[in-house]
C-alpha cells in the first residue's frame, strides 16, 4: 500500500472517531451541535503544545488532549445544557468559534493563526486504526450499556424520562463529556497526522462537516455513522482532482 492510500485510510479513521463522538451527542441522546470542532481544536493544541514544547511523548499527550476537551465540554454542558432544541445548537456554534478565537489569539502558547509547526507525525497508519478500533468498541459497549439506554431515552422523550425516574440533566452532561473526549482525540490524532494546525482548521465548517457525517449515515446508528464517514471521505477524495 502506497503512502498516500495510507495516509487516507488514516485519515478516515480520525474522521470516524470524531463522527462516533458527535453520534453520540447527536444521534443517541438527541442533541444537535455545531461547535464540536472546538472540542478538536483543544484536543489538538494540547497535545502538540505537550508533545513540542515539554516534550511528552505523543500518547500521553493525546490521552490528556481528549481528557481536557472532556473536561471543557463537562465545564460547557453544565449551564449550556439547561437550553433545549435549536437553542443549543446556536449555542455550541457560538461556543466553537469561541474556542477557536481563543486559541487564535493564544499569543505564544499557540502560536495564533500562523499555526502550529513541528509536530511529530506519529498518526501512523497503525496508529489510527488501533485507536479506532479501541474506541469504537469501547462507543458499542457504552451505547448497548444502562448509559446507552439512559440516552437513547432522554432522546426519544426528556420528560417521560425524568418521570421514569432518570436524571435527564445528569445524562445529557455525561452524552457531552464524553463526546467531547471522542473530538478531543480526533483532533490530538488530526495533530499528528498534519504536523501543523491552525485554528482556521477547526472552524464553523470543520462542524458542519462532522453533522453532516452523522446525518448522512443516519441518526442513532453507530454503523451508518461509520458507513456515511467512510463514503463522504472517499468521494472527497476520489473527486479532489477536479
Amino acid at each position: 500500500m502506497g503512502g498516500y492510500s495510507e495516509g487516507i485510510i488514516a485519515l478516515l479513521c480520525i474522521n470516524c472517531i470524531a463522527a462516533l463522538g458527535l453520534s453520540l451527542l447527536t444521534g443517541f441522546t438527541g442533541i444537535f451541535s455545531r461547535g464540536h470542532a472546538g472540542y478538536m481544536a483543544i484536543g489538538a493544541y494540547t497535545t502538540a503544545i505537550l508533545t513540542v514544547e515539554y516534550g511528552m511523548h505523543w500518547f500521553p499527550g493525546v490521552l490528556c488532549g481528549g481528557g481536557l476537551a472532556m473536561l471543557v465540554a463537562y465545564l460547557i454542558g453544565v449551564p449550556t445544557l439547561r437550553l433545549v432544541g435549536d437553542y443549543y445548537s446556536i449555542a455550541s456554534l457560538g461556543l466553537g468559534e469561541a474556542i477557536r478565537l481563543i486559541i487564535e489569539n493564544g499569543g505564544d502558547l499557540t502560536r495564533g493563526a500562523r499555526g502550529y509547526p513541528g509536530i511529530d507525525a506519529f498518526s501512523t497508519l497503525p496508529v489510527a486504526v488501533s485507536f479506532l478500533l479501541v474506541m469504537a468498541t469501547g462507543m458499542f459497549f457504552l451505547i448497548n450499556s444502562s448509559y446507552g439506554r439512559a440516552f437513547k431515552a432522554c432522546r426519544d422523550d426528556n420528560q417521560a424520562a425524568a418521570l421514569l425516574g432518570l436524571n435527564t440533566a445528569r445524562c445529557r452532561v455525561l452524552s457531552l463529556a464524553i463526546s467531547g473526549f471522542y473530538c478531543g482525540i480526533a483532533g490530538a490524532l488530526m495533530a499528528g497526522y498534519m504536523s501543523f494546525i491552525q485554528p482556521v482548521m477547526f472552524d464553523s465548517a470543520k462542524s458542519t462537516e462532522l453533522v453532516a457525517l452523522v446525518v448522512f449515515g443516519g441518526l442513532g446508528s453507530m454503523s451508518g455513522c461509520l458507513s456515511g464517514t467512510v463514503i463522504l471521505t472517499l468521494v472527497t477524495e476520489l473527486f479532489r482532482p477536479i
